[in-house]
C-alpha cells in the first residue's frame, strides 16, 4: 500500500513528491483477509465481549450490592471490572461492526479518540492492579493498621489518581502521535490504532519518539510493575516468618486471585511486546494482541469468582 488515495478520497495530496500528506482517514487491516473466515471471527469476538461486559457487569454489581464487600479489596476489584469493560470497548466493538459492515475505514480523528481512551483504560487497568497490590501488603504486614490506613477517604483518592495518571498517558501519546506526518501509507495492520504501527507509518524522523515512547513505558508500565514487585516482596517475608505451613497457605490464599490477574496481564502484555520486537509480521503481532485486549478482561471476573468464597457467595445470592 503506497498510495494513501486507494483508501481515503478525501486526503489532500500534494503534486510534489517530496512533500507531506495531509491524511485524514487510515485502513484497518483487522486480524485476516480471508471472506471465510469472517464469520468465525465476528460470532468469536461477539461472545467473547458480550462475555466479559457481562463477567464483569456482575462483579459490580455483586460488590454494590453486598454490605460484606464493602472492603478496600473489592472496592479497588469493582473498579478493576469498570476500567476491564471500558478497555475492551474501544477496540472490540469497532473491530465486529468493521467485519459485519465490510467497511475497515477509522477516521483520523476517530483513530487519536480510540488510542486515548485505550491507553487510559490499559494504565488504568495497570494503576489499579498495583493499588490492589498495596492493599494485600497492608493487610498481610500491617493487619492491626489496616482500617486507619485503608480508609474509605484513602481509596477513593488512589482510585481517582489511577485513572489521572492513565488520562495524563493517554495525552503524552495523543500529543506525540498528532506531530506525525503520514504520506506513504495509510493502511494499518491491526484492529485498532495501535501506537507502534501509527509510528512506523510515519514519514518524519521517529527516532525522538521512539526515546519518548521507551520513556512515557518507563515511567507508566515500570513504576506500576516495581511497586507489585516491591508489595509482594514484603508480603513473601512476612508469610515465611508464619510458623505453621497451614498459615503460611492461608495468608498466602488472599493474594492468589490478585496475583493469578497481574501476572494474566502483564505476562501477555510483556508476551505480544516481546514477540513483536523479535517477529517482523505486524499481522502476527495483531493476532498475538488479542489475548491482552480481550482474553484477560475475560477471564478476570472468573479467576476472582472461582477463587473467591464471598463473591461465590454472593454470586449465589444474586442467582437465587
Amino acid at each position: 500500500y503506497t498510495n494513501p488515495c486507494l483508501f481515503s478520497k478525501r486526503c489532500l495530496c500534494n503534486v510534489e513528491p517530496q512533500n507531506q500528506t495531509q491524511v485524514l482517514e487510515f485502513l484497518l487491516l483487522g486480524l485476516s483477509d480471508d471472506p471465510e473466515l469472517q464469520p468465525l471471527l465476528f460470532g468469536l469476538f461477539l461472545s467473547m465481549y458480550l462475555v466479559t461486559v457481562l463477567g464483569n457487569l456482575l462483579i459490580i454489581l455483586a460488590v454494590s450490592s453486598d454490605s460484606h464487600l464493602h472492603t478496600p479489596m473489592y472496592f479497588f476489584l469493582s473498579y478493576l471490572s469498570l476500567a476491564d469493560i471500558g478497555f475492551t470497548s474501544t477496540t472490540i466493538p469497532k473491530m465486529i461492526w468493521d467485519i459485519q459492515t465490510h467497511g475497515r475505514i477509522i477516521s483520523y480523528a476517530g483513530c487519536l479518540t480510540q488510542l486515548s481512551f485505550f491507553i487510559i483504560f490499559g494504565c488504568w487497568d495497570s494503576v489499579l492492579l498495583t493499588m490492589m497490590a498495596y492493599d494485600r501488603f497492608v493487610a498481610i504486614c500491617h493487619p492491626l493498621h489496616y482500617p486507619v490506613i485503608m480508609n474509605p477517604c484513602l481509596c477513593s483518592l488512589l482510585v481517582l489518581m489511577s485513572f489521572l495518571i492513565g488520562l495524563l498517558d493517554s495525552q503524552l501519546h495523543c500529543l506525540m502521535i498528532s506531530q506525525l506526518s503520514f504520506c506513504t501509507s495509510v493502511a494499518i495492520p491491526h484492529f485498532f490504532c495501535d501506537p507502534s504501527q501509527l509510528l512506523r507509518l510515519a514519514c518524519n524522523d521517529i527516532s525522538t519518539n521512539n526515546i519518548l515512547i521507551y520513556f512515557i513505558g518507563a515511567i507508566f508500565g515500570g513504576v506500576p510493575v516495581s511497586g507489585i514487585l516491591f508489595s509482594y516482596y514484603k508480603i513473601i517475608s512476612s508469610i515465611l516468618r508464619v510458623p505453621s505451613s497451614g498459615g503460611k497457605y492461608k495468608v498466602f490464599s488472599t493474594c492468589g486471585s490478585h496475583l493469578s490477574v497481574v501476572c494474566l496481564f502483564y505476562g501477555t502484555s510483556l508476551g505480544v511486546y516481546l514477540s513483536s520486537a523479535v517477529s517482523h509480521s505486524p499481522r502476527k503481532g495483531a493476532v498475538v494482541s488479542v489475548i491482552y485486549t480481550t482474553v484477560t478482561p475475560m477471564l478476570n471476573p472468573f479467576i476472582y469468582s472461582l477463587r473467591n468464597n464471598d463473591i461465590k457467595m454472593v454470586m449465589k445470592r444474586l442467582f437465587r
